[in-house]
């Protein structure tokens, strides 16, 4: 970890597939989205995908401190994650479930970029 950075890619990566999975879990539990992995998965892989573009090209696994380089990441996933839904899983587009996963991913995304920030400023 660099002392001012926060964690290291890797870290950084498995923290926000696991606000991607957060998302979809609490998404389910909320609107009754089926039990099954085929359901889980059904709705993850979009995002999912959309994180393993999104994450590298924008560079805020490198640097997860740098505030733009994170949003550019979470608009990215909505917009891979949101496309694949549509044109590949032949889903309507909600303009409401696109704001709702944006500010999931940032609140979430942003609270443990914020933690490890602070704790490496700290230290």
């Amino acid at each position: 970890m660099a002392a001012d950075r926060g964690p290291a890619a890797p870290v950084s990566a498995l923290l926000d597939l696991a606000a991607v999975t957060a998302f979809v879990l609490v998404g389910r539990r909320s609107h009754d989205g089926g039990s099954s992995i085929a359901d889980f998965l059904r709705i993850w892989w979009p995002f999912a995908l959309g994180l393993a573009v999104a994450g590298p090209l924008s560079g805020a696994w490198r640097r997860p401190d740098r505030w733009l380089r994170f949003v550019g990441m979470v608009v990215g996933t909505v917009a891979v994650g949101v496309a694949l839904r549509v044109g590949v899983q032949d889903r309507a587009l909600a303009w409401s479930f696109v704001i709702v996963t944006t500010l999931f991913l940032l609140a979430v995304g942003g609270a443990w970029r914020l933690v490890a920030v602070l704790v490496a400023r700290r230290r």
